[in-house]
Protein backbone atom coordinates (compact mmCIF):
# COMPACT_ATOMS: atom_id res chain seq x y z
CA UNK A 1 0.00 0.00 0.00
CA UNK A 2 2.93 2.34 1.04
CA UNK A 3 4.53 2.02 -2.42
CA UNK A 4 1.69 2.87 -4.51
CA UNK A 5 0.80 5.75 -2.42
CA UNK A 6 4.24 7.22 -2.57
CA UNK A 7 3.72 6.69 -6.23
CA UNK A 8 0.67 8.12 -6.67
CA UNK A 9 2.12 11.60 -4.93
CA UNK A 10 5.61 11.67 -6.89
CA UNK A 11 3.15 11.52 -10.05
CA UNK A 12 0.87 14.32 -8.75
CA UNK A 13 3.97 16.32 -7.46
CA UNK A 14 5.45 16.12 -10.95
CA UNK A 15 2.30 17.58 -12.55
CA UNK A 16 2.17 20.18 -10.54
CA UNK A 17 3.32 23.88 -12.33
CA UNK A 18 6.14 25.26 -10.44
CA UNK A 19 5.84 28.11 -8.27
CA UNK A 20 6.57 31.95 -9.84
CA UNK A 21 9.48 33.39 -8.74
CA UNK A 22 8.08 36.11 -8.00
CA UNK A 23 4.31 37.66 -7.86
CA UNK A 24 4.31 39.74 -10.76
CA UNK A 25 5.15 36.79 -13.25
CA UNK A 26 1.79 34.93 -10.87
CA UNK A 27 -0.70 33.86 -13.46
CA UNK A 28 -3.34 35.73 -14.38
CA UNK A 29 -7.25 34.94 -12.68
CA UNK A 30 -9.50 33.99 -15.58
CA UNK A 31 -10.77 36.37 -17.37
CA UNK A 32 -8.48 39.55 -15.87
CA UNK A 33 -7.09 41.64 -18.13
CA UNK A 34 -3.44 41.07 -18.76
CA UNK A 35 -1.97 44.63 -19.56
CA UNK A 36 -1.50 46.67 -16.09
CA UNK A 37 -3.08 49.16 -16.69
CA UNK A 38 -6.33 47.21 -17.20
CA UNK A 39 -5.53 44.23 -14.73
CA UNK A 40 -4.70 47.01 -11.94
CA UNK A 41 -8.60 48.39 -12.41
CA UNK A 42 -9.11 44.98 -12.09
CA UNK A 43 -7.52 44.34 -9.04
CA UNK A 44 -9.27 47.43 -7.66
CA UNK A 45 -12.51 46.58 -8.19
CA UNK A 46 -12.09 43.31 -7.05
CA UNK A 47 -10.94 44.07 -3.96
CA UNK A 48 -13.57 46.61 -3.89
CA UNK A 49 -16.18 44.34 -3.99
CA UNK A 50 -14.13 42.18 -1.14
CA UNK A 51 -13.97 45.22 1.22
CA UNK A 52 -17.97 46.30 0.34
CA UNK A 53 -18.79 42.81 2.10
CA UNK A 54 -16.98 42.75 4.95
CA UNK A 55 -20.03 43.88 6.86
CA UNK A 56 -22.50 41.67 4.98
CA UNK A 57 -20.10 38.58 5.80
CA UNK A 58 -18.74 39.22 9.30
CA UNK A 59 -21.56 37.52 11.03
CA UNK A 60 -21.43 34.20 9.52
CA UNK A 61 -17.81 34.48 9.42
CA UNK A 62 -17.60 35.27 13.39
CA UNK A 63 -20.33 32.10 13.58
CA UNK A 64 -18.08 29.66 11.51
CA UNK A 65 -15.14 30.43 13.40
CA UNK A 66 -16.36 29.99 17.02
CA UNK A 67 -17.76 26.53 15.36
CA UNK A 68 -14.56 25.84 14.18
CA UNK A 69 -11.96 27.53 15.79
CA UNK A 70 -8.19 27.34 15.29
CA UNK A 71 -5.79 26.07 17.61
CA UNK A 72 -4.80 29.59 18.13
CA UNK A 73 -8.68 30.30 19.14
CA UNK A 74 -11.53 32.15 17.85
CA UNK A 75 -10.18 35.79 19.46
CA UNK A 76 -6.91 35.56 16.92
CA UNK A 77 -9.00 34.57 14.02
CA UNK A 78 -11.16 37.11 14.19
CA UNK A 79 -8.18 40.08 14.54
CA UNK A 80 -7.48 38.57 11.05
CA UNK A 81 -10.52 39.91 8.95
CA UNK A 82 -10.18 43.13 10.25
CA UNK A 83 -6.64 43.46 9.50
CA UNK A 84 -7.17 42.38 5.44
CA UNK A 85 -9.86 44.97 5.21
CA UNK A 86 -7.82 47.23 6.36
CA UNK A 87 -5.04 46.01 4.37
CA UNK A 88 -7.14 46.14 1.01
CA UNK A 89 -7.90 49.59 1.45
CA UNK A 90 -4.32 50.10 1.55
CA UNK A 91 -4.00 48.44 -1.60
CA UNK A 92 -7.00 50.22 -3.66
CA UNK A 93 -5.25 53.22 -2.56
CA UNK A 94 -2.30 52.20 -4.61
CA UNK A 95 -4.47 51.09 -7.56
CA UNK A 96 -6.08 54.10 -7.59
CA UNK A 97 -2.75 56.36 -7.48
CA UNK A 98 -1.24 54.34 -10.25
CA UNK A 99 -4.49 53.89 -12.28
CA UNK A 100 -5.18 57.86 -12.52
CA UNK A 101 -1.03 58.25 -12.86
CA UNK A 102 -1.97 56.39 -16.19
CA UNK A 103 -4.62 57.84 -17.39
CA UNK A 104 -3.05 61.38 -16.89
CA UNK A 105 0.14 59.95 -18.84
CA UNK A 106 -1.62 58.68 -21.60
CA UNK A 107 -1.90 60.35 -25.12
CA UNK A 108 -5.41 58.89 -25.28
CA UNK A 109 -8.47 58.75 -23.29
CA UNK A 110 -8.30 55.39 -21.33
CA UNK A 111 -10.72 55.66 -18.59
CA UNK A 112 -13.18 54.11 -20.25
CA UNK A 113 -11.16 50.57 -20.70
CA UNK A 114 -10.44 51.16 -16.49
CA UNK A 115 -13.74 51.38 -15.66
CA UNK A 116 -14.41 48.26 -17.61
CA UNK A 117 -12.10 46.56 -16.04
CA UNK A 118 -12.88 47.99 -12.47
CA UNK A 119 -16.64 45.93 -13.48
CA UNK A 120 -15.14 42.80 -14.21
CA UNK A 121 -13.03 42.82 -10.95
CA UNK A 122 -15.97 43.94 -8.83
CA UNK A 123 -18.15 40.93 -10.95
CA UNK A 124 -16.24 38.14 -8.93
CA UNK A 125 -18.28 39.04 -6.55
CA UNK A 126 -21.59 39.02 -8.71
CA UNK A 127 -23.23 36.42 -6.77
CA UNK A 128 -22.61 37.82 -2.98
CA UNK A 129 -26.33 39.15 -3.20
CA UNK A 130 -27.93 35.60 -3.55
CA UNK A 131 -25.25 33.35 -2.12
CA UNK A 132 -26.11 31.46 0.39
CA UNK A 133 -24.47 33.22 3.53
CA UNK A 134 -21.89 29.99 4.74
CA UNK A 135 -21.02 29.67 1.47
CA UNK A 136 -20.74 33.31 0.96
CA UNK A 137 -18.94 33.85 4.01
CA UNK A 138 -16.55 30.63 3.17
CA UNK A 139 -15.50 32.37 -0.33
CA UNK A 140 -14.73 35.27 0.95
CA UNK A 141 -12.48 33.88 4.04
CA UNK A 142 -10.57 32.28 1.89
CA UNK A 143 -10.16 34.74 -1.18
CA UNK A 144 -6.91 36.85 -0.83
CA UNK A 145 -6.06 39.41 -4.31
CA UNK A 146 -3.65 37.81 -6.89
CA UNK A 147 0.00 38.35 -5.65
CA UNK A 148 0.57 40.41 -8.66
CA UNK A 149 -1.80 43.00 -8.20
CA UNK A 150 0.49 45.24 -5.75
CA UNK A 151 3.63 44.82 -8.10
CA UNK A 152 1.75 45.28 -11.14
CA UNK A 153 0.10 48.63 -9.98
CA UNK A 154 4.03 49.73 -8.57
CA UNK A 155 5.29 49.20 -12.46
CA UNK A 156 2.26 50.78 -13.70
CA UNK A 157 2.90 53.59 -11.09
CA UNK A 158 6.51 53.94 -12.43
CA UNK A 159 5.98 53.73 -16.64
CA UNK A 160 3.12 56.45 -16.05
CA UNK A 161 5.59 58.79 -14.32
CA UNK A 162 8.30 58.39 -16.61
CA UNK A 163 5.56 58.25 -19.79
CA UNK A 164 4.38 62.07 -18.42
CA UNK A 165 7.44 63.44 -17.98
CA UNK A 166 8.52 61.96 -21.42
CA UNK A 167 5.24 63.54 -22.62
CA UNK A 168 5.92 67.35 -20.84
CA UNK A 169 9.87 66.92 -22.00
CA UNK A 170 9.17 69.48 -24.61
CA UNK A 171 6.14 71.76 -23.17
CA UNK A 172 7.83 74.72 -21.59
CA UNK A 173 4.95 75.41 -18.88
CA UNK A 174 5.51 71.84 -17.36
CA UNK A 175 9.42 72.42 -16.48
Amino acid sequence: MAPAFLLALSLFAQGAPAAAANPAEAPFPVGAPTDDYGFTAWCYGAVGGYIDLYDKVMPEVERIERAWPSPSGVDASLKVYPQLRDQGAKDMKLFAGAIEAAERASPTVIAEQGKSAIGKGRGIWTGAATSDKAKLAQAWMGWTPPARCAPTAQRLQAKASLFGKALNANNPGTQ
